[in-house]
């Protein structure tokens, strides 16, 4: 039975770091049950404080992913209008145009957003970027959580 939960685990590891290129499936989550299999091996491999702490990793991963688009489109010059573009956007695009959506929503929305506000389209266009920026800032923080667990749980695998 501890292979069938090491292979389950490994699985999930895979798909977990896919899941942070592939907008539509949250890989740090699903990278984080492939160290809970590894844990209800024969031999649990972390104490209970590491496991906490990814824990709180993924949770914090996961929700800076959906903050961090707000945030670029903040930091290269966006007003209110076009923050709540980049959010609609975001929204509309996972739900509407998976899975490109999530990549190419906030981006629309945010410069929409800005247009609305009244400005340039070199000042929309910029404030789109930035939320662009944004969720690559986003996708890289979650690879670098997932491969991290994915090292976890490679290097900890029962001989």
């Amino acid at each position: 039975m501890e292979w069938l939960w090491i292979v389950l685990g490994g699985i999930l590891i895979i798909i977990g770091l896919l899941g942070c290129i592939v907008p539509v499936i949250p890989g740090p989550p699903i990278s984080y049950v492939g160290l809970i299999l590894l844990q209800i091996t024969d031999k649990p491999p972390f104490e209970a404080q590491t496991l906490v702490i990814w824990l709180l990793i993924t949770i914090a991963v996961t929700l800076l992913d959906y903050v961090v688009p707000v945030w670029g489109t903040r930091k290269y010059g966006g007003t209110k209008k076009g923050v709540w573009g980049s959010v609609i956007g975001l929204v509309l695009g996972l739900f509407f145009f998976p899975p490109l959506g999530i990549i190419i929503g906030p981006f629309i929305g945010a410069v929409l957003g800005e247009m609305v506000a009244g400005k340039q389209s070199n000042d929309a266009l910029r404030a789109g970027f930035g939320s662009f920026v944004g969720l690559l800032a986003g996708t890289l923080l979650k690879l670098i959580a997932s491969a991290w667990m994915g090292y976890l749980f490679f290097s900890n695998l029962p001989v």
